[in-house]
């Protein structure tokens, strides 16, 4: 068997595949989508664009840690169907009420923590459920395949919204990622994984299993410097996106198919990224190309804050978002197997859960600060700050044990 095509011969993972590819296209139409929505149709600054994004992931901070207990209790197919179909009806309704021009940013809000609720869920199961359709081994080429695809949506979804809100609206674009979402949830449905019901334990408690969570995460040599890494990077990332497309539609006075351009071009080298992971990482080292990567990110916005206004800014935030794209491609699935194959089964989703909240999290703060901090100093200012925290999230781990991490060869997942 090639080692390339292996994961493809195990048939519930190809539908998870399928599932995935199908829902990320409608994620990455409807992100820029929604955005242009706030900014044309109603009228948002910086300010509400980051309170929105705020909502989106308030329910990562309020439920992410209690979710991945929970979710480890039970089995995560089930949670992974509910959770598409939830975000299909949240985003069904902000299209339809946008094509009844009914909407408001309020209204925004609400249905994208509705739908913040749902994924989160959703986001813990699929990270723990992964684990149980492929062998430890073909783990990160099966993250890889994922991120190829998801990747792949990143370079095409953009554009599709752009020629969408241009041709159509943003709302039509918006009702194809509840479309997505919904064939997603069926095809979710029909896995026949054989997943085992959870071991039945008389004696739990919910605050002794999150701290059982948290320290697995924080006391673990290698997972504790990569995940404060990467709360840091979530922190500045999600500030300087929150102000992107703001920044690039009315400070360079860029159209929303050049907004997709530049959003999309992330996603090409990304996918090629994605691709070479296994290789790179057997290679030298899955730590030296996680650390290696992550100091492309201050590169790729340092080029953002340099574009000038015009056309002529278009090329430079293009380079950016292709450098962007690189990192992204090659940091995604080895940090995503890595954690997952030196976590037992029985604390993945609390493991996944407790990164992912913090992470997550995280917007809910840097979000509306990044939009403040634009309104009051401006959108160049606010992205030279995020470079330089992009710079410390990098260092972190680079100066720590996970600069050398190799991905273990035995299979954690069936230790108790």
């Amino acid at each position: 068997m090639a080692r390339g095509a292996g994961v493809f011969s195990y048939p519930a993972f190809v539908r998870l595949w399928i599932s995935d590819t199908t829902k990320w296209l409608g994620v990455f139409t409807s992100g820029l989508a929604l955005q242009l929505l706030l900014i044309e149709a109603l009228g948002a600054d910086q300010v509400e664009l980051g309170l929105v994004k705020s909502a989106q992931w308030l329910p990562m901070l309020l439920f992410g840690l209690v979710a991945g207990v929970l979710i480890d209790r039970v089995r995560r197919q089930p949670v992974l169907v509910v959770g598409d179909a939830v975000c299909a009806l949240a985003f069904g309704a902000i299209g339809v009420l946008g094509l009844l021009g009914h909407l408001t940013v309020p209204l925004v809000a609400g249905l994208v923590f509705v739908a913040g609720t749902a994924s989160l869920s959703a986001t813990a199961a699929h990270q723990s459920f992964l684990p149980r359709l492929v062998p430890i081994s073909q783990l990160s080429r099966a993250n890889a395949r994922i991120e190829q695809s998801m990747t792949a949506a990143e370079a095409t979804g953009p554009l599709l919204a752009g020629v969408l809100v241009r041709v159509a609206s943003a709302p039509v674009a918006i009702l194809v990622n509840a479309t997505t979402y919904a064939v997603s949830a069926l095809v979710l449905a029909t896995i026949r994984a054989g997943e085992p019901a959870p071991a039945r334990v008389t004696d739990r408690h919910l605050w002794r299993e999150l701290r059982e969570g948290a320290r697995w995460v924080y006391r673990h040599s290698t997972l504790a410097p990569y995940a404060v890494g990467l709360h840091t990077w979530f922190f500045f990332n999600s500030a300087v996106m929150t102000i992107l497309v703001f920044f690039a539609s009315e400070e360079l006075g860029l159209g929303p198919v050049a907004i997709g351009l530049v959003l999309a071009s992330a996603g090409l080298t990304g996918v090629a990224a994605a691709g070479l992971t296994p290789q790179m990482a057997d290679r030298f080292g899955a730590g030296p190309v996680m650390c290696g990567a992550a100091w492309l990110a201050p590169v790729a916005f340092l080029c953002a804050a340099l574009a000038p206004a015009g056309g002529a800014g278009l090329p430079v935030l293009v380079a950016g978002q292709l450098v962007y794209g690189v990192s992204n491609g090659l940091r995604g699935p080895l940090e995503m197997s890595y954690r997952n194959a030196v976590t037992p089964d029985r604390l993945r989703a609390r493991m996944n859960s407790t990164i992912r909240s913090l992470n997550w999290g995280t917007i809910t703060i840097s979000a509306p600060l990044a939009g403040w901090f634009a309104v009051t100093f401006g959108n160049r200012p606010t992205i030279l700050v995020c470079v330089a925290g992009l710079i410390v999230a990098a260092l972190i781990p680079t100066l720590s044990p996970f600069r050398t991490v190799r991905m273990p060869d035995d299979d954690l997942g069936t230790v108790n």
